[in-house]
């Protein structure tokens, strides 16, 4: 003997292949947190530049709702037929621009249809940042298994092998949960 403490029938062997495999888990794991990660910014982003969107299309149709009110005060001092037909087509064309501000499902660039679009765009970061909250813990347990595990290797203490291994299956039911139900338990 090499001065190693051998656990029965091959058992550095097997909690080898447990490491190994937990490896590859851990992967998997990082993986999926770092895709998490990167739609949650990039949905935040897009949910920031739809609400950035709303705020200019509110901005713009406050100040065509405040000239088309100008423009109906003036029209009431107006005696001219011709300049009161200007005006008043003037006013009903800054009416239906409001009007499109404020919905235009068309393009889907309402302020109705932006808000719709950037509270979307926010649940979905929401959901990728659970995901990403949930695979980052079962890294972390998958990361401490194969400590634990490597440890069963040195000492001996089979224990430490079946710690190991649930904590990596935990971490593995995390990963699940992340994928398939990211807004479950946290």
């Amino acid at each position: 003997m090499s001065g190693s403490i051998e656990t029965p029938e091959g058992g550095n062997k097997r909690i080898a292949l447990l490491i190994a495999l937990l490896a590859l888990t851990l992967a998997f794991s990082e993986i999926g947190g770092k895709n998490a990660e990167q739609e949650a910014v990039a949905k935040n982003i897009e949910a920031s530049n739809l609400w950035a969107f709303f705020q200019a299309k509110t901005i713009r149709g406050t100040t065509v709702r405040t000239a088309t009110e100008a423009l109906e005060v003036e029209l009431a001092g107006v005696t001219d037929e011709a300049a009161r037909q200007r005006l008043t087509k003037r006013i009903e064309s800054w009416k239906q621009t409001v009007a499109r501000y404020d919905s235009e499902p068309e393009t889907n660039e309402g302020r109705k249809e932006l808000a719709a679009r950037a509270k979307a765009a926010e649940a979905q970061r929401d959901i990728a940042a659970a995901r990403d909250d949930k695979f980052d813990i079962a890294s972390g347990l998958i990361q401490i298994a194969i400590v634990i595990s490597s440890a069963a290797i040195i000492t001996g203490v089979g224990l430490l092998a079946a710690t190991g291994g649930l904590l990596g299956l935990a971490g593995i039911a995390l990963m699940a949960l992340a994928q398939f139900a990211p807004t479950a338990l946290f």
